[in-house]
């Protein structure tokens, strides 16, 4: 057992994001370019000498070969201990416990969330920071910096580690110590949850598909709902982790879960559905016959928070990304507590989460969880799903009804309008940024504008500001459009228009949302003249 330094050069294009850095599973398996960004993390992060790690993914293909690289990595920069998931999973959720618990110096989990997996699809690295959280900007963009300059790495020429078996070895003087993936995890959701109600709820009859996406929440959704809870076997459905999601797309949303809302929409839909994705930090919920959207979910978890033990003294605060319905604030603001209002990316939680100032938090894109981790958290919302139902002795839709009835319905709904002509989307976006301050008091499609703005985020935090996160139309009703462009780029662009509208009266609650939202989309589309500038006559993806 050798260390070795590697000579190397600058790999263009690894800036990081929120997310860590995502490419193409061949791109990352290109010569030095994992080991290039892996130096960059130690080297952006203070070094990894006599530093604690943990070290995780999803399971997806390149997963474990990546971590044998990551952990060579680790002893030749003189790290004085790895935590790593036995055969090198962990759920991303997991993974943040993990780091908490055991007060290491962070982790480095190997995922790209929701995307496909295989050896053509997609592979990515993120590091998260002692907290448990995704490393704030400054520090992603001195591991950016690093990679621009990279002259070098170190690694340890090796024998792989035995990652099938649980227990401590040693690695150029590093302690590695494979574990069970699922036991802390399990253990922090007894703290949290009435375990014992959720066992009577199954007891009783109830019944439940968790579709687990051939992803990583399988084996913890295994432990847990069926062997712990005592849901009947086969209640938890593609639950063994395959390196390419069983050739599907790991993403908890009606398109790609199909199978599950088909079987929730049939003559023999079980009480309750939900579904996870790939590295287990988003959810999907759907009971018989009633599909939640993430938006509203958040809202019901919060309404009923303090029927769950973890949470029964009450919630400090509630926080959610600026495009996700304001569902929540209503519920906050019946309950006296502080609603906060983000940009899109968990990052933005982690400040509010780590003062003490927000309980839970989400957003649209199917993302929910709260202070006991600083990840998104899909089982655990699934579990607060199922402790909420067990006390209040209803089903999905009958408590989807009285949530409605109590608060109003905000119908939601996010039109995409996929790989459009970059200076197409740039120009409709510029256009509708220059009618900004003539657009309050305009009426349109019979509703009256009172605010448009690009939204802008001052962190009460830390006094950080963040411009330029989406342009907000904002009606005397309640409604609201919102725009934001992403993905710019050769691809072409993708334009996002979030549209809602909030109902109170009894008789138009159960509305389709298409139709409920029908004024509100076509107000978008005059707003923006997406027809005009873009040449589509109707989105290309509707959630």
């Amino acid at each position: 057992m050798t260390r070795q330094v590697v000579s190397t050069t600058p790999i263009e294009g690894q800036k990081p994001g929120t997310s860590g850095l995502r490419k193409k599973t061949p791109v990352f398996m290109q010569p030095r370019y994992l080991e290039n960004f892996v130096q960059a993390i130690f080297n952006g992060t203070g070094g990894a000498k006599d530093k604690t790690y943990v070290l995780g993914g999803d399971g997806r293909y390149f997963n474990e070969r990546a971590a044998q690289v990551i952990l060579r990595m680790a002893a030749a920069n003189g790290a004085k201990k790895v935590i790593i998931g036995q055969n090198a999973l962990l759920s991303t959720p997991a993974a943040s416990n993990l780091i908490r618990t055991r007060g290491t110096d962070g982790g480095i989990i190997m995922s790209a969330s929701h995307n496909p997996g295989g050896p053509t699809e997609d592979f990515g690295v993120k590091f998260n920071t002692a907290n448990g959280g995704p490393a704030a900007e400054n520090i992603t963009q001195r591991i950016f910096e690093e990679t621009q300059s990279m002259r070098e790495y170190a690694i340890c020429e090796a024998q792989d580690v035995d990652l099938s078996t649980l227990g401590t070895s040693t690695m150029f003087g590093m302690e590695i110590e494979v574990i069970d993936p699922v036991a802390d995890y399990h253990l922090m959701m007894e703290e949290i949850f009435d375990f014992e109600a959720i066992r009577d709820l199954f007891a009783s009859g109830f019944t439940l598909r968790f579709d687990a996406m051939h992803a990583v929440t399988g084996p913890y959704a295994k432990a847990i709902l069926e062997g712990s809870l005592g849901a009947p076997e086969g209640s938890v459905v593609n639950a063994v982790p395959s390196p390419d999601f069983g050739g599907g797309h790991p993403d908890p949303n009606p398109i790609w879960a199909k199978e599950l809302m088909d079987l929730m929409f049939s003559s023999d839909a079980p009480d309750f559905g939900a579904a996870s994705d790939g590295d287990g930090d988003r959810n999907m919920i759907v009971g018989r016959n009633a599909y939640v959207t993430p938006s509203d979910s958040l809202a019901v978890l919060a309404a009923n928070a303090a029927l769950v033990p973890g949470y029964k003294d009450g919630l400090k605060g509630v926080a959610r990304s600026m495009p996700t319905s304001r569902a929540l604030d209503r519920v906050a603001h019946a309950a006296g507590i502080e609603c906060y209002e983000t940009p899109t990316g968990w990052k933005f939680f982690g400040n509010l989460l780590d003062a003490g100032r927000a309980t839970l938090c989400g957003e649209e894109s199917a993302g929910t969880g709260s202070d006991h981790v600083r990840e998104k958290d899909g089982l655990w919302a699934v579990l607060f799903w199922l402790n909420v139902l067990a006390v209040r002795d209803q089903s999905v839709a009958e408590m989807m009804a009285d949530h409605w009835a109590k608060f109003g319905r905000n119908y939601y709904s996010r039109h995409d309008y996929e790989a459009v002509d970059s200076d197409a989307a740039n120009g409709l976006m510029n256009a509708l940024r220059s009618r900004l301050p003539n657009l309050p008091g305009r009426e349109i499609e019979g509703m009256t504008i009172e605010t448009a703005d690009e939204f802008a985020y001052d962190d009460p935090v830390d006094g950080s500001r963040s411009e330029g996160q989406g342009i907000r139309i904002l009606f005397t009703d309640g409604g609201r459009i919102v725009f934001r462009l992403s993905g710019t780029g050769t691809e072409g662009a993708t334009i996002r228009v979030y549209l809602e509208r909030v109902e109170t009266k009894a008789a138009a609650l159960q509305d389709n949302p298409q139709n409920a939202l029908s004024g509100i989309i076509s107000a978008a589309d005059n707003l923006a003249e997406i027809r005009s500038r873009t040449g589509r006559n109707a989105p290309d993806v509707i959630t």
